[in-house]
């Protein structure tokens, strides 16, 4: 059991983590038993900590936590019990002692990690999968769907589910023999390879058991004949991008050019592949003593696995491409759904799958690693090839899940030369890393970094933060939001080229974050707009009217979230996102500016046509 002195020196070190969350002093309230349910919950991670008592500063730059009292201690140890006695399907029973800092009452609460057998953890009366949490990252994230695979694994999975409107006729018979082919590859003996293609697609799950007629998600997806994806989803395709420059359609002239790609698993892996790798730029390399030069370029195991990765992981409940899109300097991957692991163990042994039927043939294929290994394979091959390691993000309220790829090699002369004019300020080899991924991609945050530099959590935010004090580094948002861009030393000015040694503990500098102002933003806009936006009533209920004048609005220019919210007259930028641009970019009335969703300056245009 770990003291309270313990727990506030690590949120003011690195904030909330994940096996820490604080709360103000108060009553046991909802958001207390939702962290409760989701220590309880989350596989493997062996429970958490609550701190109540824990008051946070949000006037400081960074993350500050003092101890409040908490007064009657007795009565809220008993309301707490009482709590976790009564309100989940199973009774929760946490340990608490009450202790001391800075003459202050607080409680420090562990709750420790249910059983296997006892999960989902869940409250009784939302009923699942909308009363079960899990910590995901440094938050507590309500349950879908696809949470429960991870709970009930003798579930029947998404992938299992039968299309009734499909047949055998639908059936690619290349596809069905790519299989054997692969199969073959890797285990001649392999007794499914003895069946006929009906009873092969049955015991792959990919027929229903009752009529033998019916292809499931997983026969569709891995044997279906492009015209029957098609029809069945639309959506469900790939999308090979290639965009010119290192950001997300830089010159309105120069559009990016998309490749769409649509059939059965099995061979869309290949042509997928095919098509990034012939366009990537590739180079030899001859060490000293050696009569046989070895590429240079991105591997293309690196590149497959990535691929695979998204079409095994992605969630074929949304019906959305996968996009892998080129850059000058890298390859993003998007695929609709977040990671079924939090982030800290993707790359762990193990693996949790939304999809299991498809997993197991690519598995048994050999297109995909073997179950958990993917993303330390990347690691693997990347570092192997001297480019940087891949990073990941996964967003639950985006529902999307990004793999970068960087493209040149990392720490090159050319980086080394540009690395020396900041030889002054003893930077560790991980930081510089860390510049170079930034001047590659335009920000990083503290997943990002620790994913590059392979350090810890509280390392990683040591070492952002001084960058940041050194003037490299310009930090944006605050907490959890916290992400940072190129500071003054990065973009200098004519005087800085060579800028004096800096002190050792310079004054941070807050950035000026404030959007522009209401006048500033009607002074642009022709009348027929501000025409709209003056029948926009202060409580307009009708949402669709709203959605109009946000479409008339970006049609003009990208606007972004902030500059939305202000001409509407909307207080709540969450509000606004939340009931409108997500809605709409789902319907595909908007999209993005930056193809990477957190980006900083992203902001959202009207789809044309």
């Amino acid at each position: 059991m770990r003291t309270a002195k313990e727990l506030f020196d690590e949120l003011n070190a690195q904030d909330e983590s994940t096996q820490v969350e604080a709360k103000g002093a108060g009553t046991i309230n909802r958001s207390v038993m939702e962290s409760v349910c989701s220590f309880s919950n989350e596989p493997d991670l062996g429970g958490g900590y609550i701190l109540i008592g824990a008051a946070k500063d949000d006037s400081k730059l960074f993350p500050y936590y003092t101890a409040e009292d908490i007064g009657d201690a007795d009565k809220l140890q008993a309301d707490l019990a009482t709590n976790c006695n009564t309100a989940f399907n199973v009774p929760v029973r946490p340990r608490m002692e009450v202790d001391m800092v800075n003459g202050m009452k607080v409680l420090v609460v562990r709750v420790d990690e249910l059983a296997v057998g006892q999960k989902p953890l869940y409250f009784k009366k939302d009923g699942l999968p909308k009363g079960a949490y899990r910590r995901i990252g440094t938050t507590d994230h309500v349950c879908g769907e696809d949470d429960m695979a991870v709970f009930f694994t003798d579930r029947d999975s998404y992938d299992r589910t039968v299309l009734q409107n499909t047949s055998l006729g639908d059936v690619d018979e290349k596809a069905v023999e790519r299989y054997r082919t692969l199969r073959r590859e890797v285990n001649p003996a392999a007794e499914e390879l003895t069946y006929s293609d009906v009873d092969l697609l049955l015991a792959l799950g990919c027929l229903d058991v009752q009529h033998r007629q019916h292809l499931t998600v997983a026969g569709l997806l891995l044997f279906g004949t492009s015209a029957a994806l098609r029809r069945e989803m639309p959506m469900v395709r790939a999308d090979y991008i290639r965009v010119p420059g290192n950001e997300w359609v830089q010159d309105p002239d120069n559009r990016f050019t998309t490749l769409d790609m649509r059939g059965p698993l099995l061979t869309l892996v290949y042509r997928l592949v095919d098509a990034v790798y012939a366009d990537l730029p590739k180079g030899f390399r001859l060490e000293e003593g050696q009569l046989q030069a070895e590429s240079t370029g991105l591997p293309v195991k690196a590149l497959r696995e990535a691929i695979v990765n998204a079409l095994m992981h992605r969630s074929y409940r949304v019906h959305s491409p996968v996009q892998v899109i080129r850059y000058d300097n890298r390859i993003e991957i998007h695929n609709p759904g977040y990671s079924l692991k939090s982030e800290e163990h993707l790359g762990t042994p193990g693996s949790e799958t939304r999809n299991p039927m498809i997993a197991a043939v690519l598995h048994d294929t050999n297109l995909a690693e073997t179950k958990g290994s993917g993303i330390r394979a990347m690691r693997r091959l990347l570092v192997a090839a001297h480019l940087a390691k891949p990073t990941f993000e996964s967003d639950r309220g985006q529902n999307l899940f990004t793999t970068r790829l960087l493209l040149h090699h990392f720490l090159n002369p050319a980086d080394l030369e540009w690395l020396a004019q900041f030889d002054g300020l003893a930077l560790t080899a991980s930081q510089k890393l860390g510049l170079i991924m930034l001047r590659e991609v335009g920000a990083i945050d503290n997943l990002s970094y620790r994913q590059l530099a392979d350090v810890d959590t509280l390392r990683a935010s040591s070492e952002l933060r001084h960058m940041r004090d050194l003037g490299l580094l310009e930090q944006k948002g605050k907490s959890r939001a916290t992400y940072y861009v190129p500071g003054r030393l990065l973009n200098p000015q004519p005087n800085e080229l060579n800028p004096e040694p800096l002190s050792a503990n310079p004054e941070p500098q807050i950035p000026n974050t404030e959007p522009p102002s209401e006048d500033m933003l009607r002074a642009e806009l022709d009348p027929g707009i501000l025409g709209l936006l003056d029948g926009v009533k202060q409580r307009e209920s009708d949402k669709a009217k709203i959605s109009g004048v946000i479409e008339a609005l970006c049609s003009r220019r990208a606007y972004t979230l902030a500059e939305l919210a202000i001409l509407l007259k909307r207080k709540d930028e969450n509000y606004v996102s939340r009931n409108f641009i997500k809605p709409m970019i789902e319907s595909g009335r908007l999209k993005y500016r930056f193809e990477v969703v957190n980006h900083p300056d992203q902001a959202y245009e009207t789809v044309k046509g």
